[in-house]
């Protein structure tokens, strides 16, 4: 077994990476403090071609100095948009028929691998702030909440892993049907 080089991998081009067909999952951060967490979502999301990143409240936006060190260039290839009010962003969504998905421990969550995705449907996955979490009204806006089930000590994982998690295992999800 040899390690691979970077010219050995075969990654598409920025120009190849905008005209590919997307995973029909568009990610949603709340309220995110950390502009490093954000980076990391933006380059996990194009790992799996996620078609959007929807930026809502205090969550910093590109160009942004401590996103772009760890996004590594992402914030080129993946489409964003940013809303102030996610309230607003669930609504559009939701008239474009998105199924909304809070990733949160909530008492009637479904864990992470029992819930099931439909290849023909569009989802979009909202993840919150780092301490408070995804907010209550947001997930009365839900339609459904999915957890990642946890058997530590600790109460949460850091919300960047936490969209790795979730984004390989929807993309894997909708892929394998």
């Amino acid at each position: 077994m040899k390690k691979l080089k970077n010219s050995e991998l075969n990654r598409i081009s920025l120009e190849e990476f905008k005209n590919s067909s997307k995973t029909p999952i568009k990610v949603v951060l709340d309220n995110i403090r950390s502009a490093h967490n954000v980076g990391s979502i933006f380059r996990t999301c194009d790992a799996f071609l996620i078609d959007e990143i929807i930026l809502c409240g205090i969550t910093a936006v590109p160009p942004n100095n401590e996103i772009r060190k760890t996004a590594l260039g992402s914030t080129e290839s993946l489409k964003w948009i940013y809303v102030e009010e996610i309230e607003n962003a669930i609504l559009k969504l939701k008239s474009e028929n998105y199924n909304i998905i809070s990733i949160e421990q909530a008492d009637k969550s479904t864990p992470l691998e029992n819930f099931s995705l439909d290849s023909s449907k569009k989802y979009a996955v909202i993840f919150g702030n780092e301490i408070k979490g995804v907010s209550q009204n947001v997930i009365d806006l839900s339609d459904d909440v999915v957890e990642i089930s946890q058997y530590g000590t600790k109460h949460s994982l850091n919300v960047s892993v936490s969209a790795g998690i979730v984004v390989w295992d929807f993309f894997l999800k909708i892929n394998a049907n």
